[in-house]
């Protein structure tokens, strides 16, 4: 779109069919369809993106694990990386041997994640905590939206709180900030004019969030649970290295892009 740096090609096509209803690859076939006033619904839609705002918070929503998840400015925009992230949380929460597993997603934003692990894993109840109550409103219309309303539980509290309210969990995950203070004013302005700083941006070194959550999720995993977290791309040798207490690395796992992505941990104590 013109005007607009970073533009992915078609994001017109996307806007035009949002408030039409016609999916793009029938936009062409349908010049002739009576679609109303389409006009007054596109115009002050592409005012906003010509603005900077990310095209996914002008359209309100966007997809995720082929789910579509509404979204706020209170909720960070899901990303292709962090699908990758929720297939390693789904898989492990298939491995717990509980009959009904109960996982916890810490900082759960729009609820991406912890309605991904609801939705992929029928007997799974899911915790997902966040300090935002902007973002757990959304993360509870999630919920209701793909049908898990009854088994995803959304908590407003702040990090610590979460390490210490006494439920042991199958699987624990985050997709935490991780942003350095150096890194922040190298982003695209439509990321730090637009998204919640604070679920992006994470002091000096990029892991004052994943620091106390790698030394609290030995307490709150049941014995064999599994802690998975998603990295920034040059954080896969200083997170190998933190203070991970009873915990067993699982190790450093890569993106589609080849780049340092995801980390694990297990706590001992169950027989695979």
């Amino acid at each position: 779109m013109a005007g607009v740096r970073d533009a992915a090609p078609g994001e017109a096509e996307i806007l035009v069919s949002a408030v039409t209803g016609i999916p793009r690859s029938r936009l062409f076939l349908s010049l002739n369809d009576d679609v109303g006033d389409a006009s007054a619904r596109l115009l002050p839609r592409i005012a906003r993106r010509g603005g900077g705002e990310p095209l996914q918070y002008v359209l309100g929503a966007w997809d995720f694990f082929g789910r579509e998840f509404l979204l706020s400015p209170d909720t960070l925009i899901p990303r292709p990386e962090t699908e990758g992230l929720a297939s390693l949380a789904v898989a492990a929460l298939r491995r717990s041997p509980a009959e009904r597993p109960i996982a916890l997603d810490v900082g759960t934003g729009s609820g991406a994640i912890a309605v991904t692990l609801a939705a992929e894993v029928s007997a799974a109840r899911v915790v997902a905590t966040d300090i935002s109550p902007g973002a757990l409103r959304k993360a509870r219309e999630n919920a209701t939206r793909h049908g898990v309303a009854d088994r995803v539980f959304p908590v407003c509290t702040d990090l610590l709180s979460a390490l210490k309210c006494g439920v042991l969990f199958a699987v624990v995950v985050s997709n935490p900030p991780y942003v350095t203070e150096g890194e922040w004013a190298l982003l695209p302005p439509e990321v730090r004019n637009h998204e919640p700083q604070g679920a992006l941006l994470a002091g000096r070194d990029g892991l004052s969030v994943l620091r106390p959550l790698v030394a609290g999720a030995a307490g709150i995993l049941a014995p064999g649970g599994e802690f998975w977290c998603e990295i920034g791309a040059s954080q896969g040798a200083a997170v190998s290295a933190l203070p991970c207490g009873s915990l067993r690395p699982l190790g450093i796992f890569p993106d589609l892009a080849g780049r340092d992505r995801y980390v694990g941990w297990e706590k001992p104590g169950r027989e695979r």
